[in-house]
């Protein structure tokens, strides 16, 4: 197919494209603990029934130890023509509170070219991605193809790894896309060449027996909530840089958005200003980060007048591809333990970690996929980096070196992940998967 016969049949497809990404994101495919799994099933079900729509000859449902079933599809590849993988997921974070969204988040809606709702986004977009690009071809593809969309990569990911460690030749290729990144601002492409790895863990502090009436105690007896925010703040020096010992700073070669675009990407408030130091894209893409993401502690509502006996935290640690996602975990609770004021008794639980991913020289795929995004889009994308984690591209990196991995999607910094009131531009979608289609011929033609 020539890029003009490309470029029509992905504009012929798109409204069946919509009517489909409505159909996924319809699906509350939340694979979190507490939450039904009927509906992660019957995400697995119709992502079947699209890969099989594609055109492709071979597609399962294939058993994932302690997770939910992966969809595969595959299409042998033209004699000499190489083999592509294709990956995206089909669960979703969940909704949270539903009062803060504009739109229902399971009733996807369109409002100015956008799909809102949960996933729509982050990942089905990739999936619609993948079956769209594919249809294009009507089965007749210039490449091999496998595809690959995981069932709970936005809880225990790294379920996947192990899955691919155990059958690495069901997804051996040439070129692998990850189809689960996107681009700074709508209409404007990018490769995603970096990805932070991250360790999480939950820290408690003990001080006494149970809590005791703060006025008779207070002032002598140690408050177990006191002793961890102390902890915590000790993490970042007064400018909000990371302070732990071994977390070095790191340079990105590329350049981020501005401060005042990201500003008001992230809602930074009026007056506010952003933490660290150094340019934006070190501190984003190539530096460590420490977020503390929870807390157990009394509310406000119903609070008593008591010195706290036991306090808890979740710290989360974003870690530059050139660092080690256990070495950081075991420098920031060291530093934790060595910071603990008056004694406290404290502990470690609910180990988590993932590697980050640096894209390797470019080859031909990257210059075919860098040349599709070009002509979809009108401009030359850029490359950035991601903060981020997606735990099965370090394994894949570490399994296949001689694979090239490409990262791009649908996705963009306004389209709210993992937040209320998520979407996804339509038109952005149509470039995206403009873009995959021409360099699945193109990488194909080349070979």
């Amino acid at each position: 197919m020539t890029p003009e016969e490309i470029e029509s049949a992905v504009e012929a497809g798109m409204p069946q494209t919509v009517e489909d990404l409505t159909r996924l994101v319809t699906i509350p495919s939340v694979a979190f603990p507490g939450h039904a799994e009927a509906p992660v099933l019957e995400a697995a079900a119709l992502t079947e029934r699209l890969l099989r729509s594609a055109g492709l000859p071979e597609v399962r449902q294939i058993p994932v130890e302690g997770s939910y079933p992966a969809v595969y599809g595959e299409a042998p590849a033209p004699p000499g023509a190489p083999t592509v993988l294709l990956y995206a997921h089909y669960d979703v974070q969940p909704a949270g509170d539903t009062a803060l969204w504009r739109t229902p988040p399971f009733e996807p809606t369109v409002v100015d070219g956008a799909m809102y709702g949960r996933g729509a986004a982050d990942d089905k977009s990739g999936v619609m991605t993948h079956v769209a690009a594919l249809r294009a071809f009507q089965g007749r593809f210039p490449v091999g193809i496998k595809v690959i969309v995981e069932g709970q990569e936005e809880y225990a990911g790294e379920r996947l790894e192990d899955f691919v460690e155990a059958n690495p030749e069901l997804v051996r290729a040439d070129a692998m896309v990850i189809a689960d990144c996107g681009n700074p601002r709508v209409g404007e492409p990018a490769l995603t060449t970096s990805l932070r790895g991250m360790a999480a863990f939950t820290v408690e502090v003990r001080t006494l027996a149970e809590a005791v009436h703060s006025g008779a105690f207070g002032g002598a007896a140690p408050d177990a909530l006191s002793a961890l925010m102390r902890m915590l703040t000790a993490m970042h020096d007064d400018n909000g840089d990371v302070r732990v010992p071994g977390l070095a700073r790191g340079v990105f070669p590329g350049a981020s958005d501005s401060e005042d675009e990201f500003r008001a990407t992230a809602g930074v408030l009026d007056g506010v200003s952003l933490v660290g130091t150094g340019s934006l894209a070190d501190r984003l893409w190539a530096s460590y980060a420490i977020t503390v993401t929870g807390l157990d502690v009394p509310t406000v509502t119903g609070a008593i007048n008591a010195v706290q006996a036991v306090a808890r935290a979740r710290v989360t640690v974003r870690i530059p591809a050139s660092g080690d996602a256990k070495t950081a975990l075991n420098d920031v609770t060291g530093y934790l333990e060595k910071v603990a004021p008056w004694g406290v008794k404290v502990s470690f639980s609910d180990f988590v970690t993932g590697s980050g991913f640096q894209a390797g020289a470019e080859g031909p795929a990257r210059g075919a996929v860098e040349r599709a995004l070009e002509r979809a889009f009108g401009r030359a994308p850029r490359q950035v980096g991601q903060g981020g984690s997606i735990p099965l591209v370090a394994t894949l990196a570490r399994r296949f070196p001689a694979a090239e991995i490409l990262l791009y999607g649908a996705e963009d910094e306004g389209a709210a992940i993992h937040a209320p009131n998520e979407r996804v531009d339509l038109e952005e979608l149509r470039r995206i998967i403009t873009a995959e289609a021409l360099f699945l011929a193109e990488y194909g033609a080349g070979r």
